[in-house]
Parts: C-alpha cells; sequence; structure tokens
C-alpha cells in the first residue's frame, strides 16, 4: 500500500485566538478518553497514571486492561479519528469533526460497548470553571483539523526536546505526558524530599504535591494569559525565585501566575527553537534548584 506522506511543520503557528473553539472542545473530548483510562488503571503516585501520551500519530491512552484483554484508545490527528483497538483483535473508530461534546461523548460510551468494554466514568469535567457534564454539553462543539494537526505539530516538537531534557536527570523524574485536566504536556522534576501539606489541599493537589518538585511544560494558553506559552515553577517555591536570573532574554517571571514563562511564538520563531527551549528549561531548573538546596551532584548526570 502506498500511502501520501505528509509535510509537518516542526514548530507551527498556533495562536489561540485562532482555534480557541476547537481548543476548548478538544480540551473537553481527551477529558472523556481520559477518564476512560483514570477509570481502567490503578492510581500511580501524582496521579501519573492518568495522563494521555504522544504517539506517531496524535494523542494515546497506551494499554489499559479490561478483564483479560487490553485496550487502547488514540486520538489520531493524521486520519482525524479517535480509534480504539482491543488485544483480541478488534478495533472501532470515531471521526474527529464538528460534533458537540454530549455527541462525541455518546459514541464513545457507544463505541466502547460494541467492543465489549463496559467502562463507566464521572461525567463532570475537571480543572475548568463552569464545569458541564459531558452528556449537556451541546455548547462546545468545533473542530478544525488543521488547528488540531498544529497542536500534536507543537506537542511532538516539545516532547522532543523534554525527552532530552529528562534525560539529564537521574532522581525521581515523572514521564512527558499530557495531562487532560489542564490541557498541557509537562515534565516534573523532584528532589526526592516531603513537601510541607498545601493548605486547604484537595485529594488531588495533596497526591500531587506531596513531594518538592520542579516541573515545566507547555499550554495553549487558555484563560488571562490568551497565548500559548513554556512554564516553570518550583514547588515549594524557595525565597528570591522570582529574581532568579534565567535564560533565555526573551524568559520572564510572571507575577501573576507565579512562574517562569517563555512565550511560545518566542521559542519558535528563535534561531534554534528546540535550544532555546532547553536554556528556558535548564536554567529555571537551575534557579529552583539551587535556591531550594537540592542535592544536585547526586540527582544529576
Amino acid at each position: 500500500m502506498v500511502r501520501v506522506k505528509l509535510e509537518h511543520m516542526t514548530w507551527p503557528s498556533l495562536p489561540l485566538e485562532e482555534w480557541k473553539d476547537t481548543c476548548a472542545t478538544l480540551h473537553m473530548w481527551t477529558q472523556v478518553v481520559g477518564k476512560v483510562r483514570l477509570a481502567q488503571t490503578p492510581l500511580v503516585n501524582h496521579w501519573w497514571n492518568v495522563p494521555l501520551y504522544v504517539s506517531a500519530r496524535g494523542l494515546t491512552t497506551t494499554a489499559m486492561p479490561y478483564g483479560e484483554k487490553f485496550f487502547e484508545m488514540e486520538f489520531d490527528f493524521i486520519e482525524h479519528e479517535l480509534v480504539t483497538k482491543s488485544s483480541d483483535g478488534e478495533m472501532a473508530f470515531i471521526p474527529l469533526q464538528p460534533m458537540s461534546v454530549a455527541t462525541f461523548y455518546a459514541k464513545t460510551m457507544e463505541m466502547l460497548r460494541e467492543l465489549g468494554l463496559e467502562v463507566h466514568i464521572w461525567k463532570m469535567p475537571v480543572e475548568i470553571q463552569d464545569p458541564i457534564p459531558f452528556d449537556q454539553d451541546e455548547q462546545h462543539k468545533s473542530y478544525d483539523p488543521e488547528y488540531a494537526r498544529r497542536f500534536w505539530d507543537v506537542l511532538r516538537a516539545s516532547e522532543k526536546v523534554m525527552q532530552e531534557f529528562r534525560s539529564r536527570f537521574i532522581g525521581k523524574c515523572s514521564p512527558v505526558h499530557f495531562f487532560w485536566g489542564s490541557f498541557d504536556l509537562a515534565v516534573t522534576r523532584f528532589s526526592g524530599r516531603p513537601a510541607p501539606p498545601r493548605a486547604d489541599a484537595d485529594s488531588i493537589t495533596r497526591e500531587a504535591y506531596s513531594h518538592e518538585v520542579i516541573s515545566h511544560g507547555w499550554w495553549p494558553g487558555q484563560g488571562p494569559l490568551g497565548k500559548p506559552a513554556f512554564y516553570s515553577y518550583t514547588a515549594p517555591a524557595p525565597e528570591g525565585l522570582s529574581s532568579a536570573p534565567i535564560r533565555p532574554d526573551k524568559a520572564f517571571w510572571s507575577n501573576d501566575m507565579s512562574e517562569f514563562l517563555m512565550y511560545y511564538d518566542d521559542v519558535r520563531t528563535a534561531p534554534n527553537p528546540d535550544d532555546a527551549l532547553m536554556e528556558f528549561m535548564q536554567s529555571t531548573y537551575e534557579a529552583g534548584a539551587d535556591l531550594a538546596n537540592w542535592d544536585r551532584a547526586s540527582l544529576e548526570r
């Protein structure tokens, strides 16, 4: 079989304003699929069992157990399908096209049932304002395949650099994974020391920040920021972090978000975007680790 080779933009333009409706809809769709993963997998520390992962075609759950078999769900941003494959050889798909979250939810649950997979999920979205239950959400219904593909292109380009950054650390470190709640690609390093309990923390936050962390990631910029950006935060934040020197020159501390930021457009238009992103992650890690007195000699290659 001969297939047409696709041309991808390594660091494409992705202004939030141009795809905000698709972004909001896709956010909810990934929550539906992500909650299937949550329902089918045992809790791993810091909720590492719930994210999706960048794949060769989009975003995947990876294989999940169901009785004696396994199944996997993948957003395919080449063919624009949600594909579900089972270890018994069965496969089904849903075309990704403009449809409401309620319709997507119904189609997804029907697809799973047709494959003999009876999965029950909590239908309320998380980590957003004014959530609407999946089966009642007729508000979010946009899908632009061009911008969905660009979104995946950004994830692929970012993940490549994040994987290299992760490889330099020999302490406890998360995978590079995509959190469907906050809709961001992230990698998190740990000092190995417990963190002080957070006041009024809910069960999700308490589990996520039980230990000292320095986290890096990318997200499309929903909310007050309004534009895609890379971020870095240290938790708990040590004294003096906001004034620590970081690189490149266009990276900065955001008082509003209490973390370091570098706008995506400043990375993608840099002479070498990979180097610019690596410099941002390395310098912000060093700032947090040094001020928080991490044992860097034993944690790094």
